[in-house]
């Protein structure tokens, strides 16, 4: 949620930023300067009225022990006026506030300079290939693999629950172990501190991180219990700095993750969600950071490199994309996808976003730190995939695939006892 002192400072430059985003949001901006200019003048008289109604009790209180009681039914009177006024005012400040953030909630994050114009993915800029692209025809797609080798079986997932829910067997679930454990023992040796989050949040929680209200249809409820089932470890492992305070050299505070996802978006129909492309549930190793404001640039920096030396251990083509403002999440500042190929499909699949939400997050989430000069600022929250799954199996099924199996990236033997994927020894 923006800063209504940010908001108050400077109007002309948030409406002027959000336009990258495509929107003009003059009105709400005028709305919220309009709602805080009447709760400016709403808390004088509350002030005002709560001032003269303590003036008042301590005549009251003198007149008392003096035994002068003839001018105490006046004073009485006044009083109780001037309580049923502070009463009203202190109802019509709680109206305000809520009224401020009922608009607030509606604006998404401003975006950052480097944010390149732009409506839609088109717009999006890459920033970084690596890698050979393979134009092999007789490649076969990972799901005509997945059946070959019997390691993922689409059609039983969806016949105990769903499309979208793939069953892992044999190989291919020591696959995922293998990978999970890979991406976590990265993550720490580099500092990372690392959780097992609760896979279940309540609303208020949703609401720190920015799924509620923007992403409401897309997780899923448990009605009875008010719990969201998360659609990834940013959320649980986010609000563990809920209401927060730190010194400015208690930052960066590292954490890593993994969790299983889990969300309700369908998607589009055919080839763009067969197999692993898009699923309901998922596996993936997430980074959270919460730092300095001055330093989250440079910490999103090494965030991205983070995730490309992962990408380069497991031997993947990937490309990055800085995001347009049409494109770009509603509580991302900047944010950078890393996108993998997938040879036999001939086609880019994204497996990570590394974003820098600066203090949007931090101002629901109350998580500030006091700098050096002794000023209370709010922190800068960032989270990366570290990797999500799902795509990352694609690539390496679809790339490492031969004739009589698929070979396992060097990175990942020592997680499991055997190098190549084959008909014959799937145990």
């Amino acid at each position: 949620m923006l800063e209504i002192n940010k908001i108050k400072n400077n109007p002309d430059l948030i409406i002027e930023s959000l336009k990258k985003r495509g929107i003009n949001l003059k009105d709400k901006i005028d709305l919220i300067l309009n709602l805080n200019q009447r709760r400016v003048f709403n808390q004088k008289d509350l002030d005002n009225s709560l001032r003269q109604g303590n003036q008042i009790a301590q005549k009251i209180g003198k007149l008392a022990q003096e035994g002068n009681i003839d001018n105490l039914t006046e004073l009485k009177k006044n009083a109780s006026t001037l309580k049923n006024k502070a009463r009203d005012l202190s109802d019509k400040a709680k109206e305000i506030e809520l009224e401020i953030k009922k608009t607030l909630v509606d604006i998404p994050n401003t975006p950052h300079t480097k944010v390149p114009l732009g409506n839609n993915e088109k717009d999006n800029v890459i920033e970084f290939e690596w890698g050979e692209i393979n134009d092999n025809e007789k490649l076969l797609p990972h799901w005509e693999l997945a059946e070959k080798y019997n390691i993922i079986d689409f059609k039983k997932g969806a016949k105990i629950t769903g499309s979208g829910f793939p069953l892992y067997i044999g190989m291919g679930a020591k696959l995922q172990r293998a990978l999970i454990n890979f991406f976590l023992d990265y993550n720490t040796n580099s500092g990372y501190t690392e959780y097992i989050p609760p896979y279940f949040v309540n609303s208020e929680s949703a609401y720190n991180t920015g799924q509620l209200p923007d992403k409401e249809g897309m997780m899923y409820h448990i009605q009875n219990d008010d719990l969201y089932v998360i659609p990834t470890a940013e959320v649980p492992i986010t609000n563990i700095f809920s209401n927060s305070k730190f010194k400015e050299e208690e930052l960066p505070i590292k954490c890593t993750a993994y969790s299983p996802c889990f969300r309700r978006e369908a998607g589009s129909y055919g080839k763009e969600v067969r197999g692993l492309n898009r699923l309901h549930q998922f596996d993936k190793v997430e980074i959270v950071q919460i730092c300095t404001q001055k330093n989250s640039y440079n910490t999103l920096d090494n965030m991205v490199e983070h995730i490309s030396n992962l990408l380069k251990q497991l031997g993947l083509t990937f490309r990055i994309i800085k995001l347009c403002g049409g494109d770009l999440g509603f509580t991302s500042a900047l944010t950078y996808d890393f996108e993998i190929y997938a040879p036999a499909q001939k086609k880019w699949l994204e497996v990570s976003s590394v974003s820098n939400f600066e203090t949007y997050q931090a101002n629901r989430l109350n998580l500030k730190y006091t700098n050096k000069e002794g000023e209370k600022l709010f922190c800068h929250t960032l989270n990366g995939s570290s990797l999500a799954l799902p795509r990352i199996v694609v690539g390496i099924l679809e790339k490492y695939q031969t004739n009589d199996g698929i070979i396992i990236p060097k990175a990942l033997l020592k997680y499991l006892n055997f190098d190549k994927i084959t008909i014959d020894n799937n145990v």
